[in-house]
């Protein structure tokens, strides 16, 4: 604002422990200048999200990032998050209307890249559950692979059984609360589901989905519970370049191969250690990821 920059910043009052340091903030921010937007009433804004409008020679150019978590500086030295920055014009455009939405939230957008709750969530995701089972009703190779904070939306756990039961593998990384039973007979047999709870907090919301062997990807502020689904402003995003999905294909299969910190989730609720197979490395996973982008840094 200082610089004479149009600044425009939606804040959550509502945002759990942080209410006070939020109206602060708010007011601080109306101070200097800054357009502030509350919200949209009866709908919590828990979605990541920030876009820059910039003036260059060829005409406006937009940059930002969705995030799958706070630009916090104490929980960011705890907490492990996915953040896409990006210039991809049309999700820019889109979030653009997430926006919108917030000023004039009597009109619903449509949107081509970006999946938004309320309105869009939980369909899109339903439709993507059904490709993958079409594919394995056809014979073709069939999977997802999640990474969320909590499972607790009955209706989305009643879509991976049902995806179960078509043949799709299902491979779920919770951190926290999990509904869902895996590896029960004729319901869940094809379900595997753990928790890593480590020396950091897992906080991504990563949701991958086989496509036919061209994988489909999508990181998103929205984990699958009902408040997230249908009563909060959330945001995920699609992930278009090949080297950033493979990225991200490499961190799933890293958490899902820990036999240290990763615990199962099963019909006994006893949250046992996962067993390590005879012969098998030993993987703690949140140190490989730390190797794993340490060689990324070096090559």
């Amino acid at each position: 604002v200082k610089n004479g920059k149009q600044v425009t910043v939606q804040i959550e009052l509502q945002a759990r422990f942080d209410e006070q340091a939020n109206i602060n903030y708010a007011n601080q921010l109306k101070e200097e200048g800054v357009n502030l937007i509350f919200g949209v009433p009866g709908l919590k804004v828990h979605s990541k999200i920030c876009l820059v409008e910039r003036e260059e020679a060829e005409g406006i150019k937009r940059y930002g990032f969705i995030s799958t978590g706070n630009f916090n500086e104490s929980t960011a030295k705890i907490y492990t998050d996915y953040t896409l920055f990006t210039a991809h014009e049309g999700i820019l455009k889109e979030m653009n209307r997430v926006f919108e939405f917030f000023e004039t939230n009597y009109k619903v957008n449509k949107y081509k890249h970006l999946v938004v709750s309320p309105h869009y969530t939980k369909m899109t995701f339903n439709k993507l559950i059904d490709a993958e089972i079409a594919n394995a009703q056809m014979g073709l190779e069939a999977y997802i692979k999640i990474k969320m904070n909590s499972l607790t939306s009955y209706k989305m756990v009643d879509k991976l059984y049902e995806a179960s039961r078509a043949g799709v593998k299902i491979e779920l990384i919770i951190r926290g609360v999990c509904c869902l039973i895996p590896g029960v007979e004729e319901m869940s047999e094809n379900i595997e589901a753990i928790s890593v709870v480590d020396k950091f907090l897992e906080h991504p919301r990563l949701f991958i989905f086989g496509n036919g062997g061209d994988p489909k990807i999508y990181i998103s502020s929205a984990d699958w519970m009902t408040r997230n689904l249908d009563f909060r402003v959330e945001v995920g995003c699609p992930i278009y370049d090949p080297s950033i999905k493979q990225e991200l294909l490499d961190t799933f299969e890293i958490s899902w191969r820990d036999n240290m910190k990763a615990r199962v989730f099963s019909e006994k609720q006893d949250n046992a250690y996962r067993e390590r197979r005879e012969g098998e490395p030993l993987v703690r996973s949140q140190f490989a990821l730390y190797d794993y982008y340490k060689g990324k840094l070096e090559s």
